[in-house]
């Protein structure tokens, strides 16, 4: 559906923006998904090992500067 006033080669500001950056730094994606893989990318969960560390976990106790003497 088209619209009577609908600009076909309009492009914002902040798109040109991208453009022209991705332009001049043609592996600025491929940092970026670096990045991503660096921060927020995991390997999966081992089951065994999560397992063991929960139940290695000691108790702490209620109020932790009170010394049980």
């Amino acid at each position: 559906m088209k619209f009577s006033k609908q600009f076909v080669g309009y492009q914002s500001e902040i798109t040109q923006f991208i453009n022209e950056l991705k332009e001049k730094n043609p592996a600025l994606e491929q940092s970026q998904l670096d990045g991503r893989a660096l921060l927020w990318d995991k390997s999966p969960i081992d089951l065994d090992s999560q397992l063991r560390t929960k139940n290695s976990r000691v108790d702490q106790q209620p109020y932790v500067y009170q010394n049980e003497h």
